[in-house]
C-alpha cells in the first residue's frame, strides 16, 4: 500500500499497517467461532476466554513490537493511546448503545449458555440483557472500522475538498460499516443467537441510525496523534473517547424520539 494512505506520523502509521493486518484474523476467528457453533455449544467460560482473547492481542502484539518502531514510553505510544480510545467507546456502545439496538433497531440477543452479562440499569426497556461477550468483540470491530476510516478520510483530504467533503465522507464510511455488519451477521448459522427483527428495514434506515456511532467517533479518532508535531496525552484521548460516546448518545436519543422503532 501506498505510504499516502497512511499517517505522516511514524508511530501512528506502523500501527495502522498492524491493525489491517489483524483484521481478517480476527474476522476469521469469529467465522470459527460460527462454524464450530459456539454460541450455543460452548459454555459461559470458554465463550469469555476465546473473546477476551481475540481482544487483548492488538494490545499485547503492538506492546512487544513497539521497541522496534518508537523509542517512545507505552503511555505515549500510539498503539495504547488507539487502543485506549476504542475500549473507551466500545465500552459506551455495548453498555447503553446496546439498549438503542434492542428497544428501537429491534436486535435480539439469545445465547443458551451465556450467563455473564453487563448493561445499562436505567437505559432502555430492560427487556434484554447484554453478554459480556460482546464488549471484546465490540473493540475488534471497532478497531477495524476506525483503522480503515482513517485511511480513507486522510486519502480524501490530501486529493482535497475541505471540510463539507471530509464531513459527508464521515457519514458514508460509517453507514458502509454499520451496513456491512448488520447484513455479515444475517448469517443462517447465527439465526438463533443474533438477529434483526425487520433486517431490510434495518439494512436500508437502522444503518444511518447505526452510523451515528461514528459520525461521532471517526473525526475524533483521525486526529489523535495524526502528526508528530501534535500529540495526544493519554488523559485527552479518555476524553475523547468520552466525547464521543456522548454524542453518540444524543444522536440516538434524538433518532428513538423521531422514528420511535423500526
Amino acid at each position: 500500500m501506498s505510504s499516502s494512505l497512511f499517517s505522516s506520523n511514524p508511530d501512528k502509521a506502523w500501527v495502522e499497517k498492524f491493525f489491517l493486518i489483524y483484521s481478517p484474523i480476527w474476522m476469521a476467528s469469529m467465522g470459527f467461532q460460527v462454524f464450530v457453533d459456539a454460541s450455543n455449544r460452548w459454555s459461559d467460560s470458554a465463550l469469555l476466554a476465546y473473546s477476551f482473547t481475540v481482544a487483548i492481542l492488538p494490545l499485547l502484539i503492538p506492546m512487544l513490537l513497539a521497541p522496534r518502531f518508537t523509542t517512545k514510553s507505552w503511555y505515549d505510544s500510539y498503539w495504547f493511546k488507539a487502543y485506549l480510545y476504542l475500549a473507551v467507546f466500545q465500552f459506551f456502545g455495548s453498555y447503553f448503545g446496546s439498549e438503542y439496538f434492542f428497544d428501537v433497531l429491534g436486535m435480539v440477543y439469545s445465547y443458551p449458555t451465556v450467563t455473564t452479562t453487563l448493561d445499562s440499569a436505567l437505559v432502555g426497556s430492560g427487556k434484554q440483557t447484554v453478554p459480556l461477550i460482546m464488549y471484546p468483540w465490540a473493540q475488534v470491530f471497532f478497531l477495524t472500522y476506525h483503522a480503515t476510516a482513517n485511511i480513507a478520510l486522510r486519502a480524501l483530504r490530501r486529493l482535497g475538498g475541505g471540510y463539507v467533503v471530509f464531513a459527508i465522507s464521515v457519514f458514508v464510511i460509517g453507514y458502509f460499516w454499520a451496513w456491512m455488519e448488520t447484513k455479515s451477521m444475517a448469517n443462517p448459522m447465527l439465526a438463533t443467537t443474533f438477529y434483526y427483527q425487520k433486517l431490510e428495514i434495518m439494512l436500508k434506515y437502522g444503518s444511518a441510525i447505526y452510523a451515528t456511532y461514528f459520525i461521532a467517533s471517526f473525526p475524533i479518532y483521525y486526529f489523535i496523534d495524526e502528526t508528530r508535531e501534535k500529540t495526544w496525552t493519554w488523559w485527552q484521548v479518555v476524553a475523547g473517547g468520552l466525547s464521543a460516546s456522548m454524542l453518540t448518545l444524543y444522536m440516538l436519543d434524538i433518532a428513538a424520539k423521531w422514528v420511535g422503532s423500526l
